[in-house]
């Protein structure tokens, strides 16, 4: 097992591989939203997984986690963050006592009511500086990969 990997095929990968190229996007736009998103104390993460519950009705597990591609291991890290902090509520299903229901608490819903404003600015200067890219092409094409 000693081969060796030349390193025109390292140049190929790193030009051509779709997976490290998502991951580079995806983290640049993670530190702009969450450097952007400081004032009101959230991590862009933070922003999706509150945005992701504001709905009229308390969110199962399960539909949270297929929202926002997570496993249900990660959701539940991420929602006793928020739960500590006071914007997120966890209370047992009714219809089935196994389950959670996840809802924000009123400063959950104030803390992404800040947020939105901040949300609303950074992504249009995002896709404003997408150089004549189509923005709804490329969320359809993302969402195409997911």
């Amino acid at each position: 097992m000693s081969k060796t990997v030349p390193f025109e095929t390292t140049a190929l990968v790193r030009d051509t591989c779709l997976c490290l190229h998502a991951q580079r996007a995806a983290r640049a736009l993670a530190r702009l939203f969450d450097e952007r998103l400081r004032p009101v104390e959230l991590t862009h993460g933070q922003f999706s997984m509150l945005m992701s519950l504001n709905r009229p009705e308390p969110a199962s597990m399960g539909s949270v986690a297929g929202l926002l591609a997570m496993d249900r291991t990660t959701l539940t890290a991420a929602l006793k963050v928020l739960e500590r902090r006071g914007l997120v509520q966890v209370s047992v299903d009714p219809k089935d006592r196994r389950g959670r229901r996840l809802e924000l608490t009123v400063e959950g819903r104030a803390r992404l009511a800040a947020a939105v404003p901040i949300w609303r600015e950074t992504h249009g200067a995002v896709e404003a500086g997408l150089d004549g890219l189509d923005a709804d092409a490329l969320r359809a094409s993302l969402r195409a990969l997911g």
